[in-house]
């Protein structure tokens, strides 16, 4: 095993023992890091969102930051503001959670539209504008959001060119009742975060993000994820609005680190389903079961 699938296999392995009976969810998330995209988790409070993303950090030793979403934050208090430095005599900027490299930014969709808002650059630009002067952010810069359902109080759905900016959108769902036994023996995950060391460095993170890029995509399997697209913009499904060609190319990058998770040199269409679902599903009117009944109504 090489060095890389090594320092991956670790991880994946962490993250399982961090994340019980979730494997799968850890793997996409794990991939979307490696896609270099954002990713969305969706779920009711509780079950493990915020620990899945400090877990993350830990691991690949990236500095992380949370932000708290309320009803009252300002875009500010995302990226950042100038203040006046009396003792040099000029205008100061202090920077915002934003210019950390993985930003936790927990329950988005109580957040005022505006500060929502305040995202879409950094998550597409990555850089910020404050005050007519642009700041790049770091490299790697990855935003891992939480949304609780809506049919909680005080949430409002995002918009979608906030949800088009992050490549998946993941649940965790409740544990099966085994693994939720065990993990009430052995108590709150988060007390085993602190003990976590980082498996690899963020220049290794670069590099490995550089290797998933160079993963193989032969020209069938992009006439199937063409077909997957073409898909969702029939009338066939019921769709008013289908895949963008963003949403295709995020579709090929997300097989590309999921097959290289696999340590595969090819994009096969196994690695593009497996995928499918979390890139599409928050992308499509009808959510996961449009996505589903696209998979299933597109051959190989």
């Amino acid at each position: 095993m090489s060095n890389e699938s090594s320092a991956l296999s670790h991880i994946s392995a962490q993250l399982d023992s961090l994340i019980l009976g979730k494997s799968r969810t850890t793997r996409l998330a794990l991939a979307c890091l490696l896609a270099r995209g954002h990713l969305l988790i969706e779920d009711v409070p509780g079950v493990g969102k915020s620990t899945l993303a400090q877990g993350l950090a830990r691991l690949t030793g990236l500095s992380f930051a949370r932000v708290q979403c309320t009803n009252d934050l300002l875009p500010a208090d995302l990226l950042g503001f100038n203040i006046w430095d009396a003792k040099e005599g000029a205008m100061r900027f202090s920077m915002g959670p934003v210019f950390h490299s993985m930003v936790l930014i927990d329950e988005l969709n109580r957040a005022p539209s505006k500060t929502q808002s305040a995202l879409l650059e950094a998550m597409e630009e990555r850089q910020v504008s404050v005050d007519g002067e642009t700041r790049p952010l770091p490299d790697p810069f990855f935003v891992v959001a939480t949304q609780n359902p809506m049919e909680q109080i005080g949430t409002a759905p995002l918009p979608e060119s906030q949800l088009d900016r992050f490549l998946m959108r993941v649940s965790l769902g409740f544990p099966e009742p085994a693994y939720e036994k065990q993990l009430l023996l052995a108590g709150d995950a988060r007390q085993h975060l602190t003990r976590l060391m980082p498996l690899v460095s963020a220049d290794a993170l670069r590099s490995l993000q550089t290797s998933a890029a160079a993963v193989q995509v032969s020209e069938a399997l992009a006439t199937y994820a063409h077909r997957l697209l073409v898909a969702t913009r029939t009338g066939a499904n019921g769709f008013g609005y289908g895949l963008s060609p963003r949403a295709g190319l995020g579709l090929l990058a997300a097989a590309r680190a999921y097959a290289f998770l696999n340590t595969q040199t090819y994009v096969a269409p196994d690695d593009v389903q497996a995928v499918f679902t979390s890139v599409a599903a928050h992308r499509l009117p009808g959510g996961s079961d449009a996505a589903v009944r696209v998979l299933e109504s597109t051959p190989v």
